[in-house]
């Protein structure tokens, strides 16, 4: 009895001086706060490098023989797929989700009759998406 006394002495010595260092390393933990996922990446098939033709007046190149949004720019290729841009290194992906404000703005400034899915918006008239993220043509204005 005297043994399993002084072994619970122990113990709760040692998880009370594991408990006491626990906010010395707390000042070590990084926390990140992720609202919801990015969405999932395009289900693109690229077989074979595509043609690529260029848009014209812009350093942006685009894949009229394929049926989804096709840009290359400067080492890169991105695709707008269901509300998202995406981008990959390699005409065939891995596609991985790229936030608006990371998508270069000759891409942004793509005239729309050279999506092969346009964005809702575009369709109905309305401004692109990503209007008002500092991105894009700059119409009305003398600069």
């Amino acid at each position: 009895m005297a043994h399993a006394i002084v072994l619970a002495s122990i113990l709760l010595a040692a998880g009370a001086g594991l408990l006491g260092a626990l906010p010395a390393q707390a000042q070590n933990i990084s926390v990140g706060i992720n609202i919801g996922s990015p969405p999932p990446p395009p289900p693109i098939v690229v077989a074979a490098p595509p043609q690529l033709i260029a848009v014209p007046g812009t350093p942006v190149y685009y894949a009229p023989g394929l049926s989804v949004n096709f840009f290359f720019h400067k080492g890169q290729y991105f695709t707008f797929h269901d509300s998202s841009w995406f981008v990959a290194t390699a005409y065939n992906g891995p596609w991985r989700f790229v936030a608006v404000e990371h998508v270069p703005q000759p891409i942004l400034a793509v005239p729309v009759q050279y999506y092969k899915v346009p964005p809702g918006q575009l369709k109905k008239g309305g401004p692109p998406p990503w209007a008002g993220h500092g991105k894009g043509p700059k119409k009305g204005r003398d600069d």
